[in-house]
């Protein structure tokens, strides 16, 4: 049996091409969530945990968990960790403080999620994304993220009639609902014929068919159920949630347009929780690119395989429809920086339960949010759920 574990505080920065430093973002992003939080008293914080994909190669700077907890003034006596997972190395991070604070091993708890991705030398951040994917047979060879995610949209056309059009849909969407998010980088209102008419990248993917190089961090205050009503009285639960990887060669990994490691494991999350996809009301998905959010919706059971483009193009995935998916923006229009993304989300999570977002993306009445990252070509798949509803008793495993 675990204790029951909740949010109880969140800060956030901007997002977008930063005049700041990686150390800048870390304390911008602390100081909005102590403001969160003003009766914190910081000696109460027990363990640190930061998600950073590559300070290494962006800011030349490792070892950076105990560096970020001095910046931030917090002297973490239990845990002090940094997690790295690519694109989800922010969810992880919330993953490990959830699990710390579960266990007992904590009682108090700080996660960031960070990353500086832009540089003087653009070929630099390039390159560093290039380590993600299999270095030596794949990414060497120009598989690349562009070019592997418009190889599963060409898949997905071939197979099920997916079109350009439809996802263009999804950054239309995007940018409709980050017009009333102050902190996206892209809070611009984007048409379709804007998407189909920018310029390509990698066909059928266009320049706004994919998400942006963006710095930013947030941060989390994650506590006990007993201490949760000291700091709020609007806590939002960690219900929990797992990870799944089945192969990470593209040669692997088989049919491009199915996600099997994101479908089976989407399908344990819901037998390990009692759910199913109609139970979710909110969803943050990784939409690094716009074929990914179609191949999201599938893959979560929002609707059957090879759906994906009818249902944007019905409007099930926005507010008022089936499920409410990337109120935010997404990745498309938030910007990507790998380590904060996952953070984001929850952050994201946060502000809805307790109501404070504009109305424009106000998913009203909603009582369960799904958070899902993916990593690298969609090797590997990350869910979290989180809720505005106390956990009845949270059990790990089967």
């Amino acid at each position: 049996m675990l204790r029951n574990v909740a949010i109880v505080g969140a800060g956030i920065t901007n997002f977008g091409r930063r005049e700041a430093s990686w150390k800048d973002l870390v304390v911008e992003a602390g100081k909005a969530l102590f403001d969160d939080v003003p009766n914190l008293d910081k000696k109460d914080v027990d363990s640190f945990f930061i998600g950073a994909a590559q300070p290494e190669r962006w800011t030349y700077q490792t070892h950076v968990a105990p560096l970020a907890a001095e910046l931030l003034g917090i002297k973490p006596r239990r845990v002090v960790a940094r997690t790295e997972s690519a694109c989800a190395s922010g969810q992880i991070a919330i993953r490990y403080a959830w699990l710390a604070v579960a266990s007992g091993l904590s009682d108090v708890a700080v996660v960031v999620g960070v990353e500086k991705m832009n540089t003087k030398f653009m070929n630099l951040s390039q390159t560093s994304m290039m380590n993600v994917g299999n270095r030596e047979f794949d990414t060497a060879m120009g598989l690349t993220a562009p070019p592997y995610f418009a190889m599963v949209a060409q898949r997905h056309m071939h197979l099920y009639g997916t079109t350009e059009e439809q996802m263009a849909l999804v950054r239309e969407k995007a940018g409709e609902y980050a017009s009333a998010n102050p902190y996206a980088q892209f809070q611009k209102k984007i048409s379709k014929e804007d998407v189909l008419n920018s310029r390509m990248v990698a066909p059928p993917l266009k320049l706004l068919d994919c998400s942006g190089i963006t710095d930013g961090a947030a941060a989390l205050l994650i506590t006990t159920e007993e201490k949760a009503r000291e700091f709020t009285d609007t806590p939002v639960w960690i219900l929990g949630g797992i990870q799944r990887t089945m192969a990470n060669s593209i040669n692997e990994m088989g049919e491009m347009s199915d996600w099997l490691s994101l479908r089976y494991l989407a399908k344990d999350v819901y037998d390990l929780f009692n759910i199913t996809p109609d139970d979710i009301d909110v969803a943050e998905v990784h939409d690094c690119f716009t074929i990914s959010e179609i191949m999201e919706y599938e893959e979560l059971g929002f609707c059957k395989k090879g759906e994906g483009g009818k249902f944007i193009e019905e409007g099930q995935s926005y507010i008022g429809g089936k499920v409410a998916v990337n109120p935010s923006g997404g990745l498309l229009a938030n910007g990507h920086p790998l380590g904060a993304t996952g953070v984001r989300q929850a952050w994201e999570m946060v502000m809805q339960f307790r109501g404070e977002v504009p109305d424009k993306r106000y998913v009203s009445g909603a009582e369960l949010g799904l958070a899902h990252n993916l990593s690298g070509m969609a090797q590997f798949h990350h869910i979290m759920l989180y809720s505005v509803n106390r956990p009845r008793e949270v059990k790990f495993g089967r």
